[in-house]
């Protein structure tokens, strides 16, 4: 099938979507489908391709927050795909791919990308009926199939009144090899500096309050060991790594905990022997995957799509009430415990996470719509 995916952005500081939208595009291509995947940039249009894979991306029209772009909007006019697949709501890109839908009659997908979590979809109302009424006018009504990474997500969007078919699909993930997580490892003690050995609580995500990183520092100081680092390395947007590193100080944390930007740098799961993500509310939480990955067992809240780490042995997942209690039993307990539990959780997501599999799944979707 000729495929057009389309995502507002592959820049690696608006997270998740743009990393799950072209592996899954490259596993579609790898599938037999012709992909053209699509994107806005700051920076002027470039294309390149790799097999079956086209990544176009086109210049980010001002003002860039709308990720309005009359290149990728003429590109898609002289267009005629079979499927159009958008990542995310609430920007001027669905507003294209609506309108090639319409033009061409093909099926519109979209992927909400946790965004019509109840959280998300009550987080700045205002801003999402603008984007609803007048950025992408009778989108979401015009959408042929919803993509929704977990079943918790399929909820979400029935429970606000969407009747369209919805494909529960997983993302992926990447399991690094062994000489990437040295790498990692390295990098990230060698930042941290030298003298740097405590074992280390990574929070590895976007500095957002939807993320929960201020509790999360609060509840650090409060409980955890001294003989515990916390490391947050994210991507700045509500909060920049000075405000936090700030925020520690002020709350007499020097040296409990470390903030860093992770632009421009490795993913520092390497140097990590659990991960921390106490998040208001993931559609399916990319950085949980590669954590277990990479062989570091996670504590999550409920409101991620992550109860299996409870059977499994892989972490914890629990309600934002009991995440202090399960803070303090994760530190205390036996290093050579949870690296059992991380090398557990490595070869989980090596049997059920590949990308191949989401993408088998959304080409016989993609199928039964046009059918």
């Amino acid at each position: 099938m000729k495929l057009c995916q389309i995502v507002p952005s592959l820049e690696q500081r608006h997270g998740g979507p743009s990393k799950s939208a072209y592996e899954l595009s490259a596993a579609l291509a790898r599938a037999g489908n012709q992909v053209n995947l699509l994107a806005t940039a700051l920076a002027e249009e470039s294309s390149h391709s790799e097999g079956d894979l086209a990544v176009r991306q086109f210049h980010r029209d001002w003002p860039p927050q709308f990720c309005r772009s009359s290149g990728m909007a003429r590109w898609m006019r002289q267009s005629e795909p079979e499927i159009v697949h958008h990542h995310s709501i609430w920007l001027r890109t669905l507003h294209y791919a609506h309108a090639t839908a319409r033009r061409t009659r093909a099926p519109l997908v979209v992927s909400p990308r946790g965004m019509m979590g109840a959280w998300a979809w009550r987080h700045h109302r205002w801003r999402k009926r603008f984007a609803r009424y007048l950025l992408h006018p009778g989108a979401l009504h015009g959408v042929s199939g919803w993509h929704a990474t977990s079943e918790q997500e399929a909820d979400e969007i029935r429970a606000l009144g969407f009747s369209q078919p919805i494909c529960v699909a997983p993302n992926g993930v990447n399991v690094p090899s062994a000489g990437e997580i040295a790498e990692s490892a390295q990098h990230w003690r060698k930042t941290l500096g030298a003298g740097e050995q405590r074992p280390i609580a990574l929070f590895y995500s976007r500095f957002h309050h939807k993320k929960r990183v201020l509790e999360l520092i609060d509840l650090w100081l409060e409980q955890a060991p001294p003989n515990w680092l916390l490391l947050l390395a994210g991507i700045p947007e509500e909060y920049a790594p000075e405000m936090l590193d700030n925020y520690v100080r002020n709350g007499i944390g020097a040296g409990r905990v470390a903030v860093f930007s992770g632009a421009g740098r490795p993913p520092p799961y390497g140097a990590a022997s659990l991960f921390l993500l106490p998040s208001h509310n993931e559609n399916f939480g990319m950085a949980i995957a590669e954590a277990l990955a990479h062989g570091v067992p996670a504590l999550v809240t409920d409101t991620t799509p992550w109860a299996a780490l409870n059977e499994n042995g892989g972490g914890w997942c629990v309600p934002w009430a009991h995440y202090p209690a399960a803070l303090r039993n994760a530190l205390a307990e036996d290093p050579e415990r949870l690296r059992q539990r991380g090398a557990g959780a490595r070869e989980w997501v090596r049997r059920e996470y590949s990308w191949d599999h989401p993408a088998r799944i959304l080409t016989e979707f993609y199928g039964r719509l046009r059918a």
